[in-house]
């Protein structure tokens, strides 16, 4: 008999679109649903005290590998005057959940207002400030 590991506790239903019972019911992937709440706070405060640009791209490319969390973070369809003008969007994923969604931009808006060169790192990566300018 094998154990599985232990599961975070389930969202409420009428709060979160997370599928948490759906996910354990069919048996899917439930890597996703072993990420807990102290997990999560320490990815949080991590994303909270990037050190630099290639930084996030790293924490990106671990939460993708080792979660399967798909996080794009692009410029807003407004002027970029601070990190609130970008747009985070995650990729659709069951198991996701609602409050996680919410919580990693804001960890990485308060990593780039403390560092704002983070920010223009990624604007430029992204073409907005032109090549060679």
């Amino acid at each position: 008999m094998t154990s599985h590991p232990a599961l975070r506790q389930p969202c409420p239903p009428s709060v979160c679109d997370c599928d948490f019972r759906q996910l354990v019911e069919g048996g899917e992937d439930l890597l996703l649903l072993q990420f807990n709440r102290k997990e999560e706070k320490r990815l949080l405060d991590r994303l909270e005290n990037l050190k630099d640009y290639p930084d996030l791209l790293h924490l990106q490319d671990l939460m993708q590998r080792q979660l399967g969390i798909s996080l794009s973070i692009q410029p807003g369809p407004n002027e970029v005057k601070s990190p609130r003008g970008l747009e985070f969007i995650f990729a659709p994923q069951p198991g996701l959940c609602r409050r996680t969604r919410q919580n990693i931009p804001t960890a990485i808006r308060k990593s780039m207002k403390n560092q704002p060169e983070i920010l223009y790192q990624l604007l430029d990566a992204q073409g907005l400030f032109g090549q060679g300018g």
